[in-house]
């Protein structure tokens, strides 16, 4: 598990310059990491409405409402943010699955909980899941791998979980396993096309519905799931972000 140091220091190694980090008093950090978050809000926004390629950091600079030589006492470069947008992202993932799932049985149910965590995370910030899905590619050396390394811890996690699943209820599947985990994943990224959040269906309604689509697929039987809760009408607590 990829703890707050542990991503401080993959953050540092990363950098290819000095960036201003706060010393002395809790409160200047914290108002340092609240005005990198604000930061990297909008540089997550700018990314997904342009482009990697087309995104400045003036642009970003405007939207976070920071001047341009200011913005670099917290990021030194376009790539470092996209780095920090993506690491932190499939960090907050893979922990948050892994605390999730602890203490819960059953192949079923912990596909469920992968993707209820997977839904509820990316619902709350949609272009978030659009940079994460196309922009990989755009980084380069460390922050390539590193952030490569992270996202592929995930997908060996969520992979476990649908093994799990066929050898419970489908053991003479002959099916592909890394093309079912990749499927799974595929259906679950491309939310962004379609899926509006606070609409007809709640993130937990529209991931009961996915889980049984996805069920009925790979082993033949989906899980029943009841008009109230495919609209998303049966509520319940969303995910935390972690």
């Amino acid at each position: 598990m990829v703890d707050e140091m542990g991503m401080r220091g993959l953050e540092r190694a990363f950098e290819k310059g000095p960036v201003f980090e706060p010393r002395g008093s809790s409160e200047s950090r914290t108002a340092f990491d609240e005005r990198l978050d604000q930061i990297l809000a909008a540089a997550t926004v700018v990314i997904a409405r342009e482009g990697y390629a087309n995104a400045s950091m003036r642009a970003v600079a405007k939207s976070a409402k920071v001047s341009l030589a200011g913005m670099y006492h917290y990021v030194n470069s376009k790539e470092h943010m996209l780095f920090l947008i993506q690491f932190r992202a499939f960090s907050s993932l893979l922990n948050n699955l892994r605390e999730r799932l602890h203490g819960v049985n059953g192949s079923v149910e912990k596909l469920r909980v992968m993707i209820r965590a997977h839904v509820g995370y990316f619902a709350s910030n949609l272009a978030a899941l659009k940079v994460c899905s196309h922009e990989l590619d755009s980084l380069t050396g460390k922050g390539y791998d590193e952030t490569r390394q992270i996202r592929f811890q995930y997908y060996k996690a969520t992979r476990a979980i649908i093994e799990q699943v066929l050898d419970e209820h489908a053991p003479e599947s002959n099916l592909d396993r890394h093309v079912t985990t990749m499927s799974l994943f595929s259906m679950l990224n491309w939310l962004y096309r379609w899926y509006t959040p606070g609409q007809e269906r709640s993130p937990t309604g529209l991931s009961n519905h996915l889980l049984s689509i996805f069920l009925g697929g790979i082993i033949g039987t989906a899980v029943p799931v009841s008009p109230q809760t495919q609209l998303g009408l049966a509520q319940e607590p969303p995910p935390e972000n972690g």
